[in-house]
């Protein structure tokens, strides 16, 4: 019978979301563990199925990080932040494109959804430029420039290639490179390239999974977390250190894409099973959400 009443609970949301697109930025535990990956996969080819039209962009530092080492290159950071140098750039292409864009393709595939890797490069999808990283002194104030190498924002988001995909039932997934005036390959912040897309696409949702609940009023407990963040709320929260550290620039993504017309917005904890389904097919959602 419960089986039941969560069908009947989703039902206006499957009505409500029908052939709307929905950003999905693959991080942290489901792009890490293998059982979490194909379980959110599959949730991805579901989404599909009840009749929306899920686009896919997926990270991978972690493993970046650990072929550099198999490698015998060390990889540099300044300030946390990783430094992207031409032959880190050849690994980063290599570890995104030719091993996890792949499984999470072969994972879609696998659960009868039509998946398609893509990179930013196919077709000029995101056209971006190298951009010098701001970092704030904590104990000044200043803000000091880094330059972290081949590492590029997005000026351009050409959606023609997704537009053909999604139009014929497939599921884009979207390494986060960008192609430069000169044809270089720039690393970019997938955070940042899933804002970008889903503005440009008009996605009904911007959906961000990481390694924690979503945002917390005290980070040790997870019973305070914060289920509603209107966009106004944010910089009180920023100001107040409830979003702090890697928070911060996710947080501002998502008000960027609600800024551009994004519907809603929302940070899941992807070690927790079927997380996409409960957000979106439920009344209580189970993240944080931000709206505008």
């Amino acid at each position: 019978m419960e089986s039941i009443n969560l069908l009947v609970e989703a039902l206006p949301y499957i009505k409500k979301f029908y052939n709307k697109k929905v950003m999905i930025k693959y991080g942290g535990h489901a792009m890490v563990d293998a059982d979490a990956m194909a379980s959110t996969a599959r949730d991805t080819v579901l989404l599909k199925y009840v009749g929306m039209q899920p686009i896919v962009v997926h990270g991978g530092g972690p493993e970046i990080t650990r072929s550099m080492e198999k490698l015998g290159k060390e990889p540099k950071f300044i300030k946390g932040l990783r430094v992207t140098d031409e032959e880190t750039i050849d690994i980063v292409k290599m570890v995104l494109v030719g091993s996890i864009n792949t499984d999470i393709v072969s994972q879609i595939c696998h659960h009868d959804g039509k998946g398609a890797g893509l990179s930013g490069k196919d077709n000029k999808l995101i056209q971006a430029s190298k951009t010098m990283h701001e970092i704030k002194d904590d104990d000044t104030g200043e803000i000091e420039q880094i330059d972290l190498g081949l590492v590029g924002k997005v000026d351009k988001i050409n959606p023609e290639i997704l537009e053909m995909y999604t139009e014929n039932d497939y599921i884009p997934v979207i390494v986060p490179i960008g192609i430069a005036e000169n044809s270089k390959t720039l690393n970019l912040n997938a955070d940042t390239v899933a804002g970008a897309i889903a503005s440009e696409v008009d996605a009904e949702k911007l959906i961000i999974l990481t390694d924690v609940p979503g945002v917390l009023r005290d980070p040790n407990d997870p019973s305070t977390l914060i289920q509603k963040i209107h966009i106004d709320e944010v910089p009180q929260l920023i100001e107040e250190g409830i979003i702090s550290g890697g928070m911060i620039p996710k947080i501002e993504t998502c008000v960027e894409a609600l800024n551009n017309g994004v519907k809603s917005a929302h940070i899941l904890d992807g070690r927790i099973k079927h997380t996409l389904l409960i957000e979106i097919f439920t009344k209580d959602g189970i993240g944080t959400m931000i709206y505008k």
